[in-house]
């Protein structure tokens, strides 16, 4: 039985965005049986890349999605040239403010810097009058955050959760090995193709730490259009202090994700700035699910909408209550259960001081990736 299967049993079964019926080379099997697989580049994962910048070479069949603030719809079309499934993102470029147009501008040069299979790639970028067009590989799977909500609203599974944060991390090293810092690690930003392959987005919120030929060890920029990710973001940089913060901030927003995944809800979505700046600086260690990071109500599960980015949107709210350990696996009231090495490398990646946090290089490496799956009915 299949990964995505085998937590389905009980509700629809999952299938991908795409009309066609999936092969057997799909992120079920893909994500099990291969998770250290290392992948192709994307132009050998497909027929072909799409270059064409003729409008009438693409028929919108619908809206996926919405993107960078509301601002961009993200439609499921095809180049009918080829018959080849993309995605398209469209955005009015005269309802975008300067800083939001630099933000656009800065996206599209990067999908074009940087060459990494865990990075989306943008095929073609064009503009049809004020409207600017932004042609991808159409990722059959939607994002982390689109899975959560339709199939996985109580958390995902060990399995499940481990072959997508190594295909993020993955990306992220390449990043960071570039000098740059993501600044907008989450569920939504995690992209996964029919066949398993695990992509990071959200390259609008990039910066980089090359400044004229040199790499500075910290920056002080706070990130544009930030208040949708501040649940992931560091302590250290929402502190905004003269120590600034690097690389390792992206760290600490792979744990939050990580909690996202396991729990189905966003830490900290429902708290006031202040509230969540004193809790990630004083507050205790918190683990995967910690009901003291998530709205609660009468301790019953509950919807919740936060962000206006595609990627956020209901969620189901894990019910209240305390784990304990048990032997060599962790229980949550939910009837989840989580091994001591997630719970660890969580641990790590959650550290309020960043130097103490691993870099992306040495977190491939932790026992959570390499262990095998247990824990299926």
């Amino acid at each position: 039985m299949s990964l995505l299967d085998c937590f389905c049993t009980s509700r629809t079964q999952v299938e991908s965005l795409r009309p066609e019926k999936q092969s057997e080379t799909s992120i079920h099997q893909y994500l099990v049986n291969e998770p250290t697989v290392s992948w192709s580049p994307p132009s050998t994962r497909t027929h072909e890349v799409i270059c064409s910048t003729n409008v009438s070479h693409y028929e919108l069949q619908v809206e996926i999605g919405r993107g960078f603030d509301n601002l961009t719809s993200v439609h499921l079309a095809r180049h009918t040239p080829t018959g080849t499934l993309v995605t398209i993102k469209i955005t009015n470029l005269e309802n975008c403010t300067e800083e939001r147009l630099k933000a656009l501008q800065k996206a599209v040069i990067l999908s074009h810097f940087f060459r990494h299979p865990n990075i989306t790639t943008y095929w073609t970028v064009f503009t049809v009058g004020s409207w600017l067009w932004v042609i991808s590989p159409f990722m059959a799977y939607g994002s982390a955050s689109q899975l959560l909500r339709t199939y996985f609203p109580e958390g995902m599974s060990e399995a499940l959760i481990r072959n997508i944060l190594f295909g993020a991390v993955r990306g992220l090293n390449y990043l960071h090995q570039n000098g740059c810092i993501h600044r907008s690690i989450k569920a939504s930003h995690i992209l996964i193709s029919g066949d398993g392959l695990v992509t990071l987005s959200g390259l609008s919120h990039l910066h980089s730490l090359v400044k004229h030929g040199q790499r500075h060890r910290a920056v002080f920029d706070f990130p544009q259009f930030s208040t949708s990710v501040q649940p992931w973001l560091s302590p250290e940089l929402l502190r905004q202090d003269l120590h600034g913060y690097n690389v390792k901030s992206d760290i600490y927003s792979v744990g939050i994700t990580a909690c996202e995944l396991a729990s189905g809800q966003v830490p900290f979505q429902d708290m006031q700035r202040t509230q969540m700046l004193l809790q990630k600086l004083k507050g205790p260690p918190y683990s995967p699910l910690d009901i003291s990071i998530f709205p609660q109500t009468d301790s019953r599960m509950k919807n919740s909408r936060s962000g206006v980015d595609s990627g956020i949107g209901e969620s189901v709210l894990v019910s209240s209550g305390t784990h304990t350990v048990n032997s060599d696996r962790l229980h949550t009231p939910s009837s989840k259960t989580f091994s001591p090495a997630f719970f660890n490398l969580v641990q790590l990646c959650l550290q309020q001081d960043p130097e103490k946090r691993p870099s992306a290089s040495s977190l491939l490496s932790h026992v959570f990736f390499k262990q095998p799956y247990f824990g299926f009915p």
